[in-house]
């Protein structure tokens, strides 16, 4: 048992610092500094190093970090030394991009079985799976050790499908539905909504647009200013 806890905000880092590091080993790079590793995760130094003394990886002065043996520290904390059986509810555009994304296998989770309520989109194969019908979920997830749930479904049916998906003994959701869902305390629920994240670019945007307006408008006063002057 490791004695400090690690904080959520430190846990939500780490995804970031794994990628970056996957990223270094496919250019051949052996070693990097925090500096390095902060640049490639998008985060600063102090707050790199902070994260991974929780891991028990301080690094060599001089040197960095030794990148696979973080990459090993890193998916160890994470519980990516072993691989996580998904299945994914609502077979839609979403669910088949899900479904055909390569990159769930490259990182330990195998997306073990595709849901859908739809009659004609039971029995379709998306990827290497079949669609499964929703009403034999409880038997399939059992027989396949299903660990993670993956909602793709519209809000109306994303509820239902995380009642069935708890029902059946599934611990940990991810929800791609836009609605808020309810689970018990001891689910792990994780939330992605692409419009609330393209909502916040919005305001970024705004805010660029009207600072740059702000910007022209002082340039062109300036300009209008030195014109004027005898």
């Amino acid at each position: 048992m490791r004695e400090r806890a690690i904080p959520e905000a430190t846990v939500a880092r780490l995804p970031l610092y794994l990628r970056a590091l996957y990223d270094l080993t496919e250019r051949g790079q052996q070693t990097v500094s925090s500096e390095g590793l902060a640049d490639a995760a998008g985060v600063n130094s102090a707050k790199v190093r902070k994260d991974l003394s929780y891991l028990g990886s301080y690094g060599t002065r001089g040197v960095g970090y030794d990148v696979e043996y973080l990459i090993y520290q890193i998916k160890r904390e994470l519980g990516l030394t072993q691989d996580w059986n998904c299945a994914i509810v609502g077979i839609g555009n979403l669910g088949r991009a899900l479904a055909n994304y390569k990159g769930f296998g490259e990182r330990g989770f195998r997306v073990g079985a595709l849901f859908d309520i739809d009659p004609e989109k039971i029995g379709e194969r998306v990827g290497e799976l079949a669609v499964e019908d929703f009403d034999d979920l409880e038997r399939i997830v059992k027989e396949r050790q299903v660990m993670i749930g993956i909602i793709a479904t519209t809000a109306q049916a994303a509820q239902a499908a995380c009642d069935r998906l708890v029902a059946a003994g599934v611990k940990s959701i991810l929800n791609f539905a836009p609605t808020v869902l309810q689970v018990p305390d001891s689910v792990s629920l994780r939330k992605v909504d692409l419009s609330i994240e393209l909502q916040i670019l919005s305001f970024y945007e705004q805010r660029k647009v009207a600072l740059d307006s702000i910007r022209g408008g002082k340039r062109l006063t300036a300009s209008a200013s030195r014109s004027t002057r005898p």
